[in-house]
């Protein structure tokens, strides 16, 4: 299974993101074709934030992309065991709290390929595996987890 970050969702509607708003849309296309994409319910929160904070995108349009992310995929809340493991990974990966959390949410629902350009590029922290997508050697894995 994959997952999205937060950052791949904003990208895929900020149409001033050049380069990468066309990987986003492209991957966001893709992660729903392939039936393999779970977002957890945080990547969602924080795209609604930053989309209508930071972007300026309307209220409404951004609601309506939640909708059809609700829809599209399975949609998966933190939990007690998330919260506690993501302050051990603060501690001992030491990832920021927000990313341990969304982490340790993807973790336990079995993803093992996490899409950021936050994390740290090609780590992989107890099974869950981080690729950013802007960077060309990361191209041919993402390609495989995603086929067309």
């Amino acid at each position: 299974m994959i997952s999205l970050d937060t950052n791949i969702l904003v990208y895929s509607v900020d149409r001033d993101a050049g380069d990468r708003h066309n990987t986003a849309v492209k991957l966001v296309e893709r992660s729903v074709r392939a039936g393999n994409c779970v977002q957890p319910l945080q990547s969602l929160c924080e795209f609604f934030n930053i989309a209508t904070r930071k972007i300026g995108l309307d209220v409404s349009i951004a609601a309506e992309v939640v909708a059809r992310w609700q829809a599209a995929v399975p949609i998966e809340p933190a939990s007690d065991d998330d919260l506690r493991n993501a302050m051990r990974a603060v501690r001992e990966h030491g990832l920021s709290f927000w990313d341990a959390l969304l982490w340790a949410t993807v973790r336990r629902v079995g993803v093992e390929l996490l899409i950021s350009e936050d994390f740290q590029d090609g780590r992989s922290i107890e099974g869950v595996r981080i690729l950013n997508p802007f960077a060309a050697r990361n191209t041919g894995l993402i390609e495989a987890a995603l086929p067309r």
